[in-house]
């Protein structure tokens, strides 16, 4: 993995995104110690609607008030 100075990140910051578009990690160090590392984003895509279905189910009691001892703790 390389690195470089932070000096040369500023100065070639257009480089060093392509460069990590590409799929390379990069090091930037601050004298000789690694403060930040750039690495590529991965794909994002989409999210599915009703993943989780089936994995939770809500209680009926959910919307109920909290009982007075519980509202208390939260004075």
């Amino acid at each position: 993995m390389p690195s470089v100075g932070v000096h040369e990140a500023k100065t070639n910051l257009s480089d060093l995104l392509r460069r990590a578009e590409a799929g390379e990690d990069v090091v930037i160090c601050r004298g000789s110690t690694p403060v930040a590392r750039l690495v590529p984003v991965g794909p994002t895509g989409r999210r599915r609607f009703g993943l989780d279905r089936g994995r939770f189910e809500v209680p009926e009691n959910f919307n109920d008030p909290l009982p007075a001892d519980e509202l208390d703790l939260w004075g």
